[in-house]
Protein backbone atom coordinates (compact mmCIF):
# COMPACT_ATOMS: atom_id res chain seq x y z
CA UNK A 1 0.00 0.00 0.00
CA UNK A 2 0.82 3.51 -1.01
CA UNK A 3 2.43 5.25 2.04
CA UNK A 4 0.73 8.56 0.73
CA UNK A 5 -2.51 6.85 1.33
CA UNK A 6 -5.33 9.10 1.00
CA UNK A 7 -2.83 12.02 0.16
CA UNK A 8 -3.10 10.83 -3.20
CA UNK A 9 -6.53 10.93 -3.62
CA UNK A 10 -8.17 14.57 -6.14
CA UNK A 11 -11.30 14.30 -5.32
CA UNK A 12 -13.17 16.36 -3.27
CA UNK A 13 -17.18 16.69 -3.79
CA UNK A 14 -18.28 17.61 -0.60
CA UNK A 15 -16.73 20.05 0.99
CA UNK A 16 -18.47 20.99 4.39
CA UNK A 17 -21.76 20.07 6.30
CA UNK A 18 -23.16 22.43 8.90
CA UNK A 19 -26.10 22.85 10.70
CA UNK A 20 -28.86 25.00 9.48
CA UNK A 21 -29.40 28.33 11.05
CA UNK A 22 -32.00 28.13 13.63
CA UNK A 23 -32.68 24.53 13.98
CA UNK A 24 -34.52 23.34 17.35
CA UNK A 25 -31.47 21.99 19.50
CA UNK A 26 -33.23 21.39 22.11
CA UNK A 27 -34.35 17.84 21.45
CA UNK A 28 -32.43 14.63 20.14
CA UNK A 29 -30.60 14.50 17.77
CA UNK A 30 -29.86 18.28 18.16
CA UNK A 31 -28.69 17.28 21.66
CA UNK A 32 -25.71 15.22 20.85
CA UNK A 33 -22.49 16.12 21.47
CA UNK A 34 -21.46 15.92 17.43
CA UNK A 35 -24.23 18.42 16.58
CA UNK A 36 -23.79 20.93 19.72
CA UNK A 37 -20.38 20.95 17.99
CA UNK A 38 -21.67 21.69 14.48
CA UNK A 39 -23.68 24.26 15.89
CA UNK A 40 -21.29 26.59 17.86
CA UNK A 41 -17.81 25.51 15.42
CA UNK A 42 -19.90 26.20 12.37
CA UNK A 43 -19.62 23.04 10.93
CA UNK A 44 -17.37 20.12 9.77
CA UNK A 45 -14.65 20.89 6.63
CA UNK A 46 -14.12 17.71 4.71
CA UNK A 47 -10.55 18.68 3.47
CA UNK A 48 -9.45 15.26 3.20
CA UNK A 49 -10.00 12.84 0.86
CA UNK A 50 -10.73 10.64 3.72
CA UNK A 51 -11.84 11.67 7.16
CA UNK A 52 -12.81 9.09 10.17
CA UNK A 53 -15.05 10.41 12.75
CA UNK A 54 -14.11 9.00 16.36
CA UNK A 55 -15.57 9.11 19.86
CA UNK A 56 -17.29 7.32 22.38
CA UNK A 57 -20.81 5.79 21.98
CA UNK A 58 -23.61 8.34 22.10
CA UNK A 59 -21.36 10.99 20.83
CA UNK A 60 -23.54 11.14 17.61
CA UNK A 61 -20.26 10.34 15.24
CA UNK A 62 -22.83 7.59 13.16
CA UNK A 63 -25.70 9.83 13.30
CA UNK A 64 -23.92 12.71 11.77
CA UNK A 65 -22.56 10.09 8.57
CA UNK A 66 -26.19 8.66 8.33
CA UNK A 67 -27.63 12.44 8.14
CA UNK A 68 -24.77 13.44 5.92
CA UNK A 69 -25.94 10.78 3.64
CA UNK A 70 -29.75 11.29 3.66
CA UNK A 71 -28.68 15.49 2.99
CA UNK A 72 -26.85 14.13 0.41
CA UNK A 73 -29.69 12.13 -1.00
CA UNK A 74 -28.99 8.57 0.04
CA UNK A 75 -31.48 6.00 1.07
CA UNK A 76 -31.77 6.03 4.85
CA UNK A 77 -31.58 2.51 5.29
CA UNK A 78 -28.18 2.30 2.67
CA UNK A 79 -27.43 2.28 -0.86
CA UNK A 80 -26.63 4.20 -3.71
CA UNK A 81 -28.65 6.86 -4.26
CA UNK A 82 -31.39 5.49 -6.67
CA UNK A 83 -32.32 3.21 -3.59
CA UNK A 84 -35.11 4.32 -2.97
CA UNK A 85 -36.72 1.27 -0.04
CA UNK A 86 -37.84 1.78 3.38
CA UNK A 87 -37.89 -1.21 5.91
CA UNK A 88 -38.60 0.78 9.17
CA UNK A 89 -37.78 4.37 9.64
CA UNK A 90 -34.43 4.86 12.11
CA UNK A 91 -32.90 7.60 11.19
CA UNK A 92 -32.88 10.60 13.17
CA UNK A 93 -34.28 14.10 11.61
CA UNK A 94 -30.61 15.62 11.79
CA UNK A 95 -30.34 15.23 7.89
CA UNK A 96 -33.27 17.89 7.22
CA UNK A 97 -31.20 20.50 8.89
CA UNK A 98 -27.74 20.16 7.43
CA UNK A 99 -26.52 22.11 5.20
CA UNK A 100 -23.84 20.70 2.35
CA UNK A 101 -21.87 22.83 0.62
CA UNK A 102 -19.90 21.03 -2.89
CA UNK A 103 -17.15 20.57 -4.92
CA UNK A 104 -17.51 18.70 -8.15
CA UNK A 105 -19.90 15.97 -8.49
CA UNK A 106 -19.23 12.90 -7.51
CA UNK A 107 -19.41 10.27 -10.98
CA UNK A 108 -20.85 7.01 -7.95
CA UNK A 109 -21.58 6.92 -4.23
CA UNK A 110 -22.81 4.50 -1.78
CA UNK A 111 -23.99 4.57 2.16
CA UNK A 112 -23.13 1.95 4.10
CA UNK A 113 -24.75 1.60 7.15
CA UNK A 114 -24.04 -1.56 8.99
CA UNK A 115 -26.78 -1.98 10.94
CA UNK A 116 -28.96 -1.93 8.17
CA UNK A 117 -27.25 -3.92 4.83
CA UNK A 118 -29.00 -6.85 5.69
CA UNK A 119 -32.13 -5.03 4.22
CA UNK A 120 -30.14 -3.49 1.48
CA UNK A 121 -28.94 -7.04 0.48
CA UNK A 122 -32.33 -7.72 0.11
CA UNK A 123 -33.23 -4.79 -2.10
CA UNK A 124 -29.89 -5.89 -4.61
CA UNK A 125 -31.41 -9.14 -4.60
CA UNK A 126 -35.14 -8.00 -5.28
CA UNK A 127 -33.64 -5.46 -8.18
CA UNK A 128 -31.97 -8.30 -9.64
CA UNK A 129 -34.93 -10.72 -10.23
CA UNK A 130 -37.02 -8.00 -11.85
CA UNK A 131 -37.35 -8.93 -15.78
CA UNK A 132 -37.37 -5.02 -16.54
CA UNK A 133 -34.11 -4.29 -15.20
CA UNK A 134 -30.27 -5.21 -15.83
CA UNK A 135 -28.69 -7.60 -14.12
CA UNK A 136 -27.43 -5.87 -10.60
CA UNK A 137 -25.40 -9.01 -8.55
CA UNK A 138 -22.27 -8.40 -11.30
CA UNK A 139 -21.65 -4.96 -9.47
CA UNK A 140 -21.44 -6.48 -6.17
CA UNK A 141 -19.07 -9.54 -6.93
CA UNK A 142 -21.96 -11.91 -8.69
CA UNK A 143 -23.34 -13.59 -5.66
CA UNK A 144 -26.48 -12.61 -3.51
CA UNK A 145 -25.10 -10.38 -0.07
CA UNK A 146 -27.05 -13.09 1.46
CA UNK A 147 -25.65 -16.15 0.50
CA UNK A 148 -21.94 -14.94 1.63
CA UNK A 149 -20.78 -14.06 5.58
CA UNK A 150 -21.94 -11.01 7.14
CA UNK A 151 -17.81 -10.04 6.60
CA UNK A 152 -17.59 -11.43 3.12
CA UNK A 153 -20.46 -8.98 1.65
CA UNK A 154 -18.86 -6.22 3.04
CA UNK A 155 -15.60 -6.99 1.14
CA UNK A 156 -17.56 -7.37 -1.68
CA UNK A 157 -18.80 -4.34 -1.94
CA UNK A 158 -16.30 -2.23 -1.18
CA UNK A 159 -14.16 -4.14 -4.18
CA UNK A 160 -16.77 -4.77 -6.61
CA UNK A 161 -19.01 -1.91 -6.49
CA UNK A 162 -17.23 0.99 -4.74
CA UNK A 163 -14.70 2.51 -7.76
CA UNK A 164 -13.04 5.67 -9.11
CA UNK A 165 -14.75 8.82 -8.28
CA UNK A 166 -17.19 8.07 -6.11
CA UNK A 167 -18.23 9.62 -2.75
CA UNK A 168 -18.99 6.49 0.00
CA UNK A 169 -20.14 7.41 3.44
CA UNK A 170 -19.29 4.40 5.55
CA UNK A 171 -21.43 3.68 9.18
CA UNK A 172 -19.25 1.52 11.39
CA UNK A 173 -17.92 -0.72 8.35
CA UNK A 174 -16.00 -3.07 10.72
CA UNK A 175 -18.93 -4.18 12.80
CA UNK A 176 -18.58 -7.06 10.42
CA UNK A 177 -14.93 -7.89 9.85
CA UNK A 178 -12.14 -9.63 11.32
CA UNK A 179 -8.95 -8.20 11.87
CA UNK A 180 -8.22 -9.32 8.57
CA UNK A 181 -11.02 -8.00 7.06
CA UNK A 182 -10.08 -4.98 8.30
CA UNK A 183 -6.69 -4.86 6.77
CA UNK A 184 -8.45 -5.70 3.63
CA UNK A 185 -10.79 -2.92 4.24
CA UNK A 186 -7.89 -0.64 4.64
CA UNK A 187 -6.13 -1.47 1.54
CA UNK A 188 -9.10 -0.90 -0.22
CA UNK A 189 -10.06 2.54 0.81
CA UNK A 190 -6.23 3.56 -0.06
CA UNK A 191 -6.72 2.46 -3.40
CA UNK A 192 -10.56 4.36 -3.90
CA UNK A 193 -8.36 7.29 -2.52
CA UNK A 194 -5.62 7.31 -4.73
CA UNK A 195 -8.46 7.00 -7.51
CA UNK A 196 -10.13 10.24 -6.55
CA UNK A 197 -13.22 8.95 -4.69
CA UNK A 198 -13.93 11.01 -1.17
CA UNK A 199 -14.45 8.54 2.07
CA UNK A 200 -16.12 10.08 5.09
CA UNK A 201 -16.49 7.34 7.86
CA UNK A 202 -17.53 6.84 11.99
CA UNK A 203 -15.52 4.13 13.19
CA UNK A 204 -13.91 2.65 16.52
CA UNK A 205 -11.29 0.51 14.62
CA UNK A 206 -7.85 1.84 15.28
CA UNK A 207 -7.03 -0.57 12.36
CA UNK A 208 -9.06 1.59 9.87
CA UNK A 209 -7.41 4.55 11.20
CA UNK A 210 -4.11 4.04 9.93
CA UNK A 211 -4.89 4.65 6.78
CA UNK A 212 -1.98 7.40 5.72
CA UNK A 213 -2.80 10.82 5.06
CA UNK A 214 -6.65 10.27 6.42
CA UNK A 215 -7.89 13.04 8.63
CA UNK A 216 -9.15 11.99 12.20
CA UNK A 217 -11.12 14.29 13.77
CA UNK A 218 -12.33 12.64 17.63
CA UNK A 219 -15.64 13.79 19.20
CA UNK A 220 -15.63 14.43 23.02
CA UNK A 221 -18.64 14.10 25.10
CA UNK A 222 -18.65 17.18 26.35
CA UNK A 223 -19.35 18.76 22.66
CA UNK A 224 -15.73 19.05 21.44
CA UNK A 225 -14.12 17.76 18.53
CA UNK A 226 -10.56 18.77 17.41
CA UNK A 227 -8.53 16.69 14.56
CA UNK A 228 -6.04 14.24 16.21
CA UNK A 229 -2.72 12.23 14.88
CA UNK A 230 -3.17 8.63 14.74
CA UNK A 231 -1.67 7.74 18.22
CA UNK A 232 -3.76 10.16 20.16
CA UNK A 233 -6.88 8.64 18.84
CA UNK A 234 -8.93 7.17 21.62
CA UNK A 235 -9.27 4.02 19.81
CA UNK A 236 -5.62 3.51 19.27
CA UNK A 237 -4.74 4.68 22.78
CA UNK A 238 -7.31 2.63 24.82
CA UNK A 239 -6.35 -0.73 22.11
CA UNK A 240 -2.35 -0.07 22.48
CA UNK A 241 -2.82 0.68 26.51
CA UNK A 242 -4.95 -3.03 27.15
CA UNK A 243 -2.73 -5.04 24.97
CA UNK A 244 0.30 -3.69 26.81
CA UNK A 245 -1.32 -4.73 30.28
CA UNK A 246 -4.06 -6.61 29.74
CA UNK A 247 -3.85 -7.84 33.45
CA UNK A 248 -4.49 -4.39 34.64
CA UNK A 249 -7.68 -3.79 32.57
CA UNK A 250 -8.98 -6.54 34.01
CA UNK A 251 -8.08 -6.22 37.35
CA UNK A 252 -9.77 -3.29 37.54
CA UNK A 253 -12.95 -4.22 35.11
CA UNK A 254 -13.31 -7.93 37.16
CA UNK A 255 -11.73 -7.45 40.50
CA UNK A 256 -12.20 -4.02 41.71
CA UNK A 257 -14.51 -5.44 44.42
CA UNK A 258 -12.57 -8.63 44.80
CA UNK A 259 -15.33 -11.03 43.56
CA UNK A 260 -14.59 -13.38 41.10
CA UNK A 261 -15.82 -12.54 37.33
Amino acid sequence: MSRTGARAGSGLFLRHVRLETGADTGRYPFTLPVVTWLRDSGGLDLSAPVTFLVGENGTGKSTLVEATAVAAGFNPEGGSQSFRFTTRASESSLGEHLVLRWGRKPRTGFFLRAESYYNVASEIERLDQDPGSPPLLPAYGGTSPHERSHGESFLDLVTHRFGPGGLYLLDEPEAALSVRGCLALLARLSELAALGSQILVATHSPILLALPGARIVEIDEDGTAETVDYDQALPVRLTRDFLAAPEKFLHHLLDEDGDEP
